[in-house]
């Protein structure tokens, strides 16, 4: 009997079919033009920020220069990111391990739509919730935390009226970006191999040390991942911001008080319609320094993802 062998090319390797070849080329072609746009977007910030790097101090909204005017926005912007990832991320796991550990199928599958039916909600409309509705209902803890709390920076007040502070700001960012976190963890905590889940609780541990023990170590490069994702979302928010957050400029730490700083994005959206000339050159500045800043968290992502890629389910 004879056996017959695919076709090779004379260096001894398979030959390519048309179609795998035109799918590595437009595979290759995507990753080429992700990093064309990158570099464009790149290209044309740093551009149009020339202008105002170079002007002087005085040229520059607010007379002191561009350090000192992109300094505030930065640390709003990182403020209300920390505050939001801190919120979600354990709420956001906490859901996860419930809907995957604890929940009946049916429910499971319920409350699966409905934490991912938060990503279709527009900005606008969180921003509207948080102003209208979020804002006024914080006014009394605001004041409980200036009474009892006041002697800790975060809540030295005076509590503001309106509820329009960074501490509300954060909260709207945490409700927003809590659908990434959990969609994430959730996905991940679906691949913990059964064999995991079935010897710990061979070996007689509960539920929950079943889940420390074999479901949070396999799935700790998700965790991260899917809260690095949230921050991401979280520092290029704008509406939101923007309509929650009460602005007074300046750095601070108080959150519940009437002075904050705002945040890049949001400031942006505020003023770009009546900026001209120099002004725009500032605000694409701050733009720039956007951009470094969620490229820096991206990249930060990326190797702690990476130092736990070699962690499988046999190890």
């Amino acid at each position: 009997m004879t056996t017959t062998s695919s076709p090779t090319t004379p260096a001894g390797r398979p030959k390519q079919r048309p179609g795998d070849r035109v799918f590595a080329g437009s595979a290759k072609g995507a990753g080429i033009l992700i990093l064309v746009i990158l570099a464009g977007v790149a290209a044309f910030l740093v551009t149009e920020s020339l202008p105002a790097l170079t002007a002087p101090a005085d040229e520059i909204p607010g007379g002191e220069g561009l350090i000192a005017y992109v300094a505030p926005l930065i640390f709003g912007t990182l403020l209300a990111a920390a505050l939001a990832i801190l919120v979600a991320t354990p709420l956001g796991v906490a859901i996860a391990l419930f809907i995957t550990n604890y929940a009946p199928r049916r429910l499971a599958q319920v409350l699966g739509y409905l934490v991912d039916l938060l990503v279709a909600i527009p900005s606008i409309v969180y921003g509207f919730w948080g102003i209208y509705w979020l804002a006024p209902k914080l006014v009394p803890l605001f004041q409980w935390l200036e009474q009892h709390l006041g002697f800790i920076p975060l809540f030295a007040g005076p509590a503001s009226a309106t509820g329009r502070t960074m501490f509300t700001a954060g909260l709207v960012l945490a409700v927003m970006i809590l659908p990434i976190v959990s969609a994430i963890s959730r996905e991940v905590f679906l691949q913990v191999p059964a064999l995991h889940r079935e010897a710990a609780l061979a070996l007689g541990a509960t539920r929950w040390e079943m889940i420390r023990m074999a479901v949070l170590p396999y799935g700790k490069s998700g965790i991260i991942g899917g809260a690095m994702l949230g921050l991401g979302r979280a520092l290029g928010e704008t509406l939101a911001i923007a309509l929650v957050l009460s602005v007074s400029g300046g750095i601070t730490f108080n959150l519940i008080g009437t002075g904050n700083p705002s945040t890049i994005a949001a400031n942006i959206a505020l003023q770009f319609p009546e900026s001209t000339g120099i002004d725009v050159n500032t605000l694409i500045a701050s733009g720039l320094a956007l951009f470094v800043i969620t490229l820096a968290v991206n990249v930060l992502a990326r190797w702690v993802v990476n130092r736990r890629a070699d962690f499988s389910g046999a190890n």
